[in-house]
This record gives C-alpha cells, structure tokens and sequence, in this order.
C-alpha cells in the first residue's frame, strides 16, 4: 500500500514539474517540487528493492535482474529531469517515460496479486 501512495505522490510531482496550466513560474517552487521528487523517489526505490520473491531459484534471479533493471533505467530519468531542470530546458520525454514506467510497475504488482 505504500509503494502505491509513493507512486501516486511520484506522479503528482512529475506533473506539477511539467506545469501544465503555467500556474507557476519561480525557480524556487520549481527547486522544491525537484526535491520532493528526489526524495519521494529514494522512498519508492527503497521499497522495490525490499521486495521479496518467494518463488523457484530462477524466478528469484530473473525478479532481482528486472528489479534492477527498473531501479537504474528510473534513477537515470531521475537524473536527467535534474539536470534538465537545474539547466532550465525540460524534456517532456523524461517525465512521461518516468510517470509511464511507474505506471508499468503498479499495473504489474495489481495483476500479479489478482492472478496469483
């Protein structure tokens, strides 16, 4: 339940940092939603890494490679929103990959606790 509530707070960050109806400007509030981004993102990546398959050996393997996988591929767009931000360009891509990405990931744990 809660990597579900950080995934959401994730998503609710990476949309003010997108400004879709230009309600705010200073780079100030634009540093503090960076922040919680930052900070939100270590919780949920926190979270991931604690989880624990209790499979077969091999399914193990494969869920620690894919955990991985996740974890570097979202810290890498974590980091180019940062920069992209610090150097006040924003590539829309990032976000959306980002906010896609976290929604792969609920959409898996929702199925595989509905299917086993």
């Amino acid at each position: 339940m809660i990597e579900l509530i950080l995934s959401g707070v994730i998503l609710v960050l990476l949309t003010l940092l997108l400004n879709p109806l230009d309600f705010w400007m200073p780079d100030s509030m634009h540093m503090v939603i960076l922040v919680g981004l930052v900070v939100v993102f270590s919780l949920f990546a926190l979270f991931i890494y604690r989880e624990k398959a209790k499979d077969e050996r091999e399914v193990l393997h494969r869920f620690i490679a894919g955990r991985f996988a996740y974890l570097i591929g979202t810290t890498t767009l974590v980091i180019g929103i940062v920069f992209e931000t610090l150097n006040h360009r924003y590539n829309t891509w990032l976000l959306l990959t980002l906010g896609i990405m976290i929604l792969a990931k609920i959409a898996g744990v929702l199925y595989g606790k509905m299917k086993y």
